[in-house]
């Protein structure tokens, strides 16, 4: 099964970007997860659809609608996801292909915090029912205090975190399956 990813920050050592790591070292051998990057995607501005879509846009949609699942992990700012994140959801939902329409989505969120950047988990499964995506609801993966389970290269180092990441693939991957079965 093919999964892509894509982590809502851009900063070096964005702990969301490690936990999308983290998601494809624990993935079990049915599960490959591509990272794809929303880095370079311009701007939000309707006119650029006409007449063609920015090569980026199109590169982005096309891993989207070949892919089984879509996984977003993503910090909280301000409450709720980052710009750059939002930018490339409104991008693809106005993309001629639909990358979202009826995909299986899991929402991963990683924060410092104490909440793990649940707001911002909750606003971006607010926006998915607009683009009609179907998103997993359990299990939840909000990883608090993330800059205690990682180490200095990255690496996830929190046992319990590997457990909670690893039952979040088994699940999506289940559940992308009974999807499947049910559009046929």
């Amino acid at each position: 099964m093919k999964f892509v990813a894509i982590s809502g920050s851009l900063r070096k050592g964005s702990y969301n970007t490690m936990a999308l790591k983290a998601a494809q070292i624990l993935a079990p051998p049915s599960v490959a997860i591509q990272q794809l990057s929303i880095d370079g995607l311009p701007l939000y501005n309707y006119d650029l659809h006409a007449p063609h879509q920015p090569a980026i846009a199109d590169e982005l949609s096309f891993a989207i609608n070949t892919a089984d699942a879509l996984i977003f992990v993503t910090p909280e700012y301000n409450y709720s996801i980052p710009g750059v994140l939002k930018n490339a959801i409104d991008f693809l939902s106005k993309h001629p292909t639909k990358p979202f329409d009826n995909k299986p989505v899991g929402i991963m969120s990683a924060s410092p915090g104490t909440l793990g950047g649940v707001r911002a988990h909750y606003h971006l499964r607010q926006i998915m029912v607009a683009v009609n995506a179907i998103v997993l609801n359990q299990p939840e993966i909000m990883i608090a205090q993330a800059d205690k389970k990682f180490d200095d290269e990255g690496n996830l180092v929190d046992l319990n975190t590997k457990k909670f990441i690893s039952k979040f693939i088994l699940s999506l991957e289940t559940w992308t399956n009974k999807m499947k079965i049910k559009d046929l």
